[in-house]
């Protein structure tokens, strides 16, 4: 549960600190947490944050564009309006959506792998750990 508060609330999976993003930028990840040194920017698991652009993208599809275009087809908005609408929405909410998106992928990871966080007693990284 504790996993799941953090990462809806953009905040480092393993302690808890507002250390997920750099200060002064909206989007650039901290490569690691500098409360607890918590490795957060995986260098070493190329296309680990693939998942969160497709999280993003299902987000927006559904909650955003989705809504749109059924407006258009029940005629509460004209066609132009929608285009417009889903154009707009289609840059404007993912990059608001980015940090969210960043930080629920990890929720979604280390929710499924608690074991391991360095606060759970595991060394903070994926795959390599898994002895798959």
């Amino acid at each position: 549960m504790q996993i799941v508060v953090r990462g809806l609330t953009n905040r480092c999976p393993n302690c808890g600190a507002r250390t997920l993003f750099q200060a002064g930028s909206f989007f650039r990840v901290n490569p690691r947490c500098k409360a607890c040194d918590f490795e957060i920017e995986r260098a070493n698991d190329e296309g680990f944050f693939l998942g969160s652009m497709s999280l993003n993208y299902g987000v927006t599809l559904v909650c955003f564009l989705t809504p749109v275009m059924l407006l258009a087809y029940f005629k509460v908005i004209s066609t132009t309006l929608a285009i417009v609408l889903a154009a707009v929405g289609a840059i404007v909410f993912p990059a608001i959506f980015y940090r969210s998106s960043r930080s629920w992928w990890l929720m979604n990871y280390y929710v499924l792998f608690p074991h391991h966080l360095p606060a759970n007693g595991g060394k903070g990284r994926g795959a390599e750990d898994d002895n798959v």
